[in-house]
């Protein structure tokens, strides 16, 4: 709709003519959620766009010390499923040089409530978990 309203034109009547006209031009067909309801959320949010966005796109948004206390488990768990010592010992190491990085300069948010792990209690139960003994 590039035309202004004519003077003397009532603002409703222009208006519906307009859209008239654009669904005679078949500017409406093939919209996104076409013969769709419209969400049933009647509450108003300043941010639903970036919500929609974040949730179509699968982003997450967490502040960096809830960020990192899920890469910690994510790590301790990975640890626990490594093939080898050597990757336990390396995926444990890369985890706590970020926690301590991060307890050494306290990031914005919450608290991080984590401490680094310690290397051998890990693959101590590594080794259990696998039923294996020491080399």
């Amino acid at each position: 709709m590039t035309e202004r309203k004519p003077p003397g034109a009532p603002f409703e009547s222009w208006v519906e003519k307009e859209i008239r006209d654009a669904q005679r031009r078949g500017d409406f067909d093939r919209l996104p959620g076409a013969g769709k309801p419209l969400p049933d959320d009647t509450t108003y949010d300043e941010l639903w766009w970036v919500k929609g966005k974040t949730a179509r796109e699968g982003l997450s948004v967490l502040p960096p010390t809830l960020a990192l206390r899920k890469e910690a488990e994510d790590s301790l768990a990975a640890a626990y499923a490594a093939p080898s010592e050597e990757r336990v010992r390396r995926i444990i190491g890369e985890v706590n040089a970020k926690i301590l990085d991060m307890m050494l300069k306290p990031p914005p948010g919450p608290p991080l409530g984590l401490k680094r792990y310690d290397v051998e209690d890990v693959v101590r139960e590594w080794r259990d978990r696998r039923g294996t003994t020491a080399p």
